[in-house]
Formats: C-alpha cells, sequence, structure tokens
C-alpha cells in the first residue's frame, strides 16, 4: 500500500438497492449458509466418531469439509449482514482480510482436491503401496501443505492486488471483496498486476491440474483392465465425487478470471461469483455422501444411537 492510496473503505454494492430483493438475498444466502454449515459439520462429525471412516480419503474429506466451512464464512455472513442492514461499507483493512481468507481457503482446497486425487490412484493403481505411503503422518503433512500452499498464494496474489494506490471512487460492484472488481478501482496502471496474478494463477492452477489429471489417465486405464464389470464400477464410484467437486470447483473459478473485464459491470459479473463462492461448499457433501455407501452407514448408525438415546431418556 502507497502514500498515494486515500480510500479507508469500499462500497459493496450486492445485488439490488430494492428493498425485497435485499430480504431474497438475505434469505437465499441464509438457506445457502445453513445447508454448507449442517452438510460439512456432518461429514467432519461423522468421520470423527465412526471408526470404519478412519482412512486417509475420509481424513481428507474431513478436511475440505472443514475448509468449506471457512471457504464460505469468509464471505457470506458479511454479504447477509449487508443485506439485511442495508449497510454496504468495508474497511479497507477488512477488505484485504476478506480477500486474503477467501483465497487462501479456495486455493488450499484445490491444493487438498490434488491430493485426493494422489490418493484415489495410489488406492486403485498400487493398492500393495497405499497403506505404506499414505501413513497417518504422510496424510497429515499432504493436509499441512495444502494449507501452506494456499496461505502463500494468497500473500503473493493478494499483496500484489493491495499494493496498488486507491483513490476513489470505491464502489465494489459484487457482494464481496474480489480481485477483478477491485482492479478496477486503481488509479494506476493496472496492467502488470493483471499479468501477475493471472501467471501466478495459471501456474498454480496448472499444476493442480497436471496433478490430478495424470492422476486420473493412470486411474482409468487401470479401472478398465479390471475384469469383473463389478470391479470396475466400484472403482469408478470412488472416484466420481471427487470429480464432479474438481469440474464445478476449477470451472467457475477460471470462467470468472480469464474472461475479459467489461467496463460496465452486468448482471452476469455478479452472478458468477455465486457459483465458485457459495455453490460448492454447498453442494460439496450433498455429492460426496449421495453415492457414497459408508457415509450413509454411518450416518444410519448416528440416527440409530440417536433414537435409542431419545428413547432411553422418555
Amino acid at each position: 500500500m502507497t502514500n498515494q492510496t486515500s480510500v479507508t473503505e469500499f462500497r459493496l454494492l450486492g445485488f439490488s438497492d430494492i428493498r425485497e430483493l435485499q430480504i431474497l438475498h438475505f434469505l437465499v444466502f441464509l438457506f445457502a449458509y445453513v445447508a454448507a454449515l449442517m452438510g460439512n459439520f456432518l461429514i467432519i462429525v461423522l468421520v470423527t466418531l465412526d471408526h470404519h471412516l478412519h482412512s486417509p480419503m475420509y481424513f481428507f474429506l474431513k478436511n475440505m469439509s472443514f475448509l468449506d466451512l471457512c471457504y464460505i464464512s469468509a464471505t457470506v455472513p458479511k454479504s447477509m449482514v449487508n443485506a439485511i442492514m442495508q449497510r454496504h461499507s468495508i474497511s479497507f483493512h477488512g477488505c484485504f482480510l476478506q480477500l486474503f481468507f477467501f483465497i487462501m481457503f479456495g486455493t488450499a482446497e484445490l491444493a487438498l482436491l490434488t491430493v485426493m486425487a494422489y490418493d484415489r490412484y495410489l488406492a486403485i493403481c498400487s493398492p500393495l503401496r497405499y497403506s505404506t505411503v499414505m501413513n497417518s503422518k504422510a496424510c497429515v503433512q499432504m493436509a499441512a501443505g495444502s494449507w501452506l500452499s494456499g496461505a502463500l498464494y494468497s500473500v503473493l496474489h493478494v499483496g500484489n492486488s493491495f499494493s496498488l494506490p486507491f483513490c476513489g471512487p470505491n464502489f465494489v460492484h459484487q457482494f464481496f471483496c474480489d480481485i477483478p472488481p477491485l482492479l478496477q478501482l486503481s488509479c494506476s496502471d493496472t496492467q502488470p498486476n493483471k499479468v501477475h496474478n493471472i501467471v501466478l494463477a495459471l501456474c498454480y492452477g496448472f499444476i493442480c491440474f497436471i496433478f490430478i489429471f495424470v492422476s486420473y489417465i493412470h486411474i482409468f486405464n487401470t479401472v478398465v483392465r479390471i475384469p469383473s464389470a463389478e470391479g470396475r464400477y466400484k472403482a469408478f464410484s470412488t472416484c466420481l465425487p471427487h470429480l464432479i467437486v474438481v469440474s464445478l470447483f476449477v470451472g467457475t473459478g477460471f470462467f470468472m478470471y480469464m474472461k475479459p473485464n467489461s467496463r460496465a459491470p452486468s448482471t452476469q459479473d455478479m452472478l458468477v461469483p455465486v457459483l465458485y463462492a457459495v455453490v460448492p461448499p454447498v453442494l460439496n457433501p450433498i455429492i460426496y455422501s449421495l453415492r457414497n455407501k459408508e457415509i450413509k452407514a454411518a450416518l444410519r448408525k448416528v440416527k440409530r444411537q440417536g433414537w435409542n438415546m431419545a428413547t432411553y431418556f422418555q
């Protein structure tokens, strides 16, 4: 941040100035936030309590659920407060922190999805080495590496953007502090910063994509050689939720950051960030639980235990 920076706060314009639409905005985001909290917290509880789920795959799934809780909490609660209270301001440093945590949790989740692809590769392609390579120490180190890489990336990405001077105006055409609309507010040439951010994002994303792509090439080559149809289905079913989550998470984020910036904010510019900031944390628990027999069995066990306890205390 330089001495030229005179902006002390930003104004998050949100979706509409009409009161009825602001209330609708609050209710929709409240529903999404509660759904994300319940779904991800349920997965964390189930994996923690059920010893049948104490495996590397579910350890990483529990970490991803926690990341999803942090990810959606970085933006949605502030947006709900702004909508219901008709307040749109966020301090300069508050904007910086919101963007830092949003990008940190998002990139950490991408790194964790890459680790989960490697986990599936070992489980399907090298099952005899799986328990040796994916021991508890290695799993903790991989999860910690995902968090650290996300934090480092966020420092480089956000620091580069907030080193620019902001002299006004301060109206962010978004429901949270995001880099594309913030760069449009700087009173200096932002082209080098845009190039820096794109190169950084492409390098980080390319490394993760290559690891995921190569892992699944080996996985598919192994799966098609499985003699029984049931074995092929079982192997592929453990990978399908991960592929759906990767496609949803990467596709929407890539579309937003790679598309040309329009001079005038459009409805698309406002709605697309919902797809990568709000939708993935809501859908991820559903995607991972719908086709997962172990998660369903653990949930049924918890329900039975809760019913038995309720009957006991009556």
